[in-house]
């Protein structure tokens, strides 16, 4: 399929531009990686002091309907947790037997906000809490994702919507013969679509 692979190579194209605009934006908030530490520039970080708006202002100017559903919220931490380690757990046992490539979690859950300034420790927990949430579900639908390519790489007959990166490579709604060729062409352990290779962590 030369048009599927020219499309593939245009959106890493875009992929790539979409990256350096960020590491110009970066730039221009002038703050930089150190030992992965985040640091900004000392007269940055002093104006993000002054606009930063203390806990207890911030907790008493909040509508206290929004303050009542906050356990509410921060339940759903208990089923969170419990699947980011049910998941770690599946994969752990089932993917060196299934020979898929380990999908690492620390590139899904990232800590960072709590280097702004401006953020006082309640939203600074609220950030965290949002990052872990996030984190997971994105880790999840990965290994999700990856434990479809093993067992059934075929697309849908109805548009899918947000398909994980993996679902491009897969064979199409009615065509067996494509469908048995990519599960025969894993007999040797996945090949994802970016070329890692079984061993890949």
């Amino acid at each position: 399929m030369p048009e599927l692979a020219e499309l593939m190579d245009k959106m890493k194209g875009v992929e790539a531009e979409i990256e350096a605009e960020l590491t110009r934006r970066r730039e221009e908030l002038r703050f930089r990686f150190e030992r992965r530490r985040i640091v900004f520039e000392q007269d940055i970080e002093k104006l993000q002091r002054a606009i930063k708006v203390g806990a207890s202002k911030y907790l008493f100017s909040a509508n206290p309907l929004i303050v009542l559903s906050a356990p509410v919220i921060y339940s759903l931490i208990i089923p969170f947790v419990l699947i980011d380690f049910w998941v770690m757990a599946y994969q752990a046992i089932c993917f060196p037997i299934y020979g898929i490539p380990k999908v690492r979690r620390r590139d899904y859950l990232v800590f960072d906000r709590h280097h702004l300034a401006y953020l006082n420790i309640i939203e600074k927990v609220n950030c965290a809490y949002c990052s872990y949430c996030n984190g997971v579900a994105a880790f999840v639908r990965e290994v999700a994702a990856r434990t479809e390519v093993y067992w059934c790489p075929i697309k849908h007959a109805r548009r899918v919507l947000g398909p994980h990166p993996h679902y491009v490579g897969f064979a199409d709604f009615g065509d067996a013969e494509g469908f048995r060729a990519k599960i025969e062409g894993m007999k040797d352990g996945v090949k994802l679509d970016d070329g890692r290779s079984p061993t890949a962590v």
